[in-house]
């Protein structure tokens, strides 16, 4: 079974259970935040680590511990939408140029060779700094640099789908192109789609914490890991390593964490990965 391979692989479980402790953590932050993340506090401004503020505090007094919780649930939420909306796209797109082939596979394509020329951070960055640093416009950054990946991904399985005997046998029995698309293909690109979303969630959060640290991504008082760690890297030469650390750490763990659980669920859901002919 899956789920039994992959608690046998003492890393991988241990970061399944890493990203499910940072989802947890998230999705109760107003309830596990032991303050509010955008008060300050004069009195305990840049305070060490201590039983009062476990992770210190910041230049303004505000609890670090709480902020990083916050910070979670918006990096989670960012990386999710955007995921979210370049695989629907993405396979959208994929599925009607395999399919379709001729004009259709030829449109599409070259519209994703057009993307993928630009680097994909450097693109997210140009499209913030043109539509401005909100939310929305980090997610939409985001998920139009993944939106090739999806697309090739789907379009290369859908081309090898359609000339399978199953597909074959859908078409004779008099169904119409969008069912055998739905309901005969496209189950059987949902793997390595899987895989894939797994592995962007890592990238999309490294993306957007990268955006906030230049000053281009989710903007103040909204706490987020990247601009966090932006704020304490003034301070590490003067002693205040933790405002630096602590967000770092969040975004290499929670990186590592997606990108280790994609490469197992690869070897799961991949049948050459385990040796199957």
């Amino acid at each position: 079974m899956p789920w039994r391979r992959l608690a046998r692989n003492r890393l991988s479980f241990a970061a399944l259970g890493a990203i499910l402790v940072v989802t947890v953590a998230a999705l109760l932050a107003p309830w596990l935040a032991p303050y509010d993340p955008d008060e300050p506090d004069a009195a305990v401004a840049l305070a060490s680590v201590s039983v009062r503020h476990p992770l210190g505090t910041d230049l303004y007094g505000r609890d670090q511990l709480s902020r990083l919780i916050h910070a979670g649930r918006v990096d989670l939420l960012v990386a999710l939408s955007a995921t979210a909306i370049a695989l629907t796209l993405g396979a959208t797109l994929g599925a009607a140029a395999g399919y379709r082939g001729g004009w259709v596979d030829h449109l599409v394509m070259r519209g994703v060779d057009a993307v993928m020329a630009f680097p994909a951070f450097i693109l997210a960055l140009a499209i913030t700094a043109a539509l401005g640093n909100s939310t929305a416009n980090v997610v939409a950054a985001i998920a139009l640099t993944h939106v090739p990946i999806y697309t090739r991904l789907i379009r290369g399985e859908m081309l090898k789908a359609r000339e399978t005997e199953y597909a074959e046998a859908a078409r004779t029995v008099g169904n119409r192109p969008h069912q055998i698309v739905l309901y005969h293909l496209f189950p059987n690109c949902v793997p390595p789609l899987i895989v894939q979303a797994t592995l962007a969630m890592g990238f999309a959060i490294l993306t957007v914490a990268a955006l906030s640290f230049i000053g281009l991504g989710i903007q103040p008082p909204q706490s987020e890991w990247g601009q966090m760690t932006a704020e304490g890297a003034g301070y590490v030469v003067s002693g205040e390593w933790w405002l630096v650390l602590f967000p770092g750490f969040a975004i290499m763990l929670t990186v590592l964490a997606f990108n280790l659980v994609g490469d197992t669920l690869r070897d799961l859901l991949d049948p050459r990965m385990r040796g199957v002919r």
